[in-house]
C-alpha cells in the first residue's frame, strides 16, 4: 500500500529533509516501537505495514485506541513537549519506519513550514477523531459505532473496486472491537446484520462496503 497521511503531505523537498535526518528501521509483527510511560522521543514516520496504538488502562487491561497504517506519523507527542510517551506502538505486522530523534525533528518542525503544516493537519484530524469517539461512548448504539469505524478504516485503508471499497483490515475482530469501545460479541453481531442488509462482506481480514450511502446513514 502507497503511504498516505502525514507523509504523503509533504513535498518532496521535505521528505528528503526528514529521511536526511532519520535512521530506517524494519521491525517484525509482534515488536514494541515503544512503550507507554517511556522518555524516548523519537518520532516514527510509518512506510509500510500497520501498528496498533494501545493505552493502559488503572485497573491493568490494555486498550487499543487506534490503528496506523503507511504514512502515518507517531510518537510526535513527546517530540513536541519531552513528556513520556502517551501509548504503547506495536506492529501488527512487519513494518518499515523512519526514525527521527526528537530534537531534530523539532527543529525541522521550526525551520520548515510544509512539515509543521502537515502534522498540525495530522492533530487535527486525530482530535476531531476523538471528539467523535466521545459522542459514540455517550450514546451510540453498537451498530452505529462498528459503521463508523468502518467509514473510518475505508478511508485509511480502502482500495476502491468498482461501486465497491475494498478493506484490507489491519486488526483482529477483538481488536476492532476495543476500539469500538463495545464488546466482541456486540461487534460480531452488528457486522452479521451489515452483512444480512448487503451493506457490506467480510473474509479473513477482509471488508467489502458494497453500500457506502447506507453505512454513512448508520454512522450518523
Amino acid at each position: 500500500m502507497e503511504p498516505t497521511g502525514f507523509w504523503a503531505g509533504l513535498a518532496p523537498a521535505d521528505r528528503r529533509a526528514l529521511a536526511g535526518s532519520a535512521t530506517r528501521r524494519s521491525c517484525p509483527r509482534g515488536e514494541l516501537l515503544c512503550r507507554e510511560g517511556d522518555r524516548s522521543s523519537a518520532v516514527l514516520v510509518l512506510l509500510a505495514g500497520h501498528v496498533r496504538i494501545v493505552h493502559g488502562t488503572p485497573d491493568g487491561r490494555e486498550v487499543v485506541v487506534g490503528v496506523r497504517g503507511p504514512g502515518d506519523v507517531l510518537g510526535e507527542l513527546a517530540a513536541i513537549d519531552a513528556q513520556p510517551r502517551s501509548a504503547t506502538v506495536e506492529a501488527l505486522d512487519d513494518v518499515e519506519v523512519l526514525e527521527v530523534p526528537g530534537g531534530r525533528f523539532a527543529a525541522l518542525c521550526r525551520t520548515r513550514p510544509g512539515i509543521s503544516w502537515a502534522l498540525l493537519l495530522v492533530l487535527s484530524t486525530r482530535l476531531r477523531s476523538v471528539g467523535r469517539q466521545w459522542l459514540d461512548l455517550g450514546g451510540g448504539a453498537a451498530a452505529r459505532r462498528v459503521a463508523a469505524q468502518l467509514m473510518q478504516l475505508a478511508v485509511q485503508h480502502g482500495v476502491r473496486r468498482g461501486d465497491d471499497i475494498a478493506i484490507a483490515v489491519p486488526a483482529t475482530q477483538a481488536e476492532l472491537a476495543m476500539t469500538a469501545a463495545i464488546s466482541r460479541e456486540s461487534w460480531a453481531r452488528a457486522t452479521r446484520e451489515l452483512r444480512r442488509r448487503g451493506v457490506i462482506s467480510t473474509g479473513r481480514r477482509q471488508v467489502t462496503i458494497h453500500r457506502m450511502a447506507e453505512l454513512r446513514r448508520l454512522a450518523s
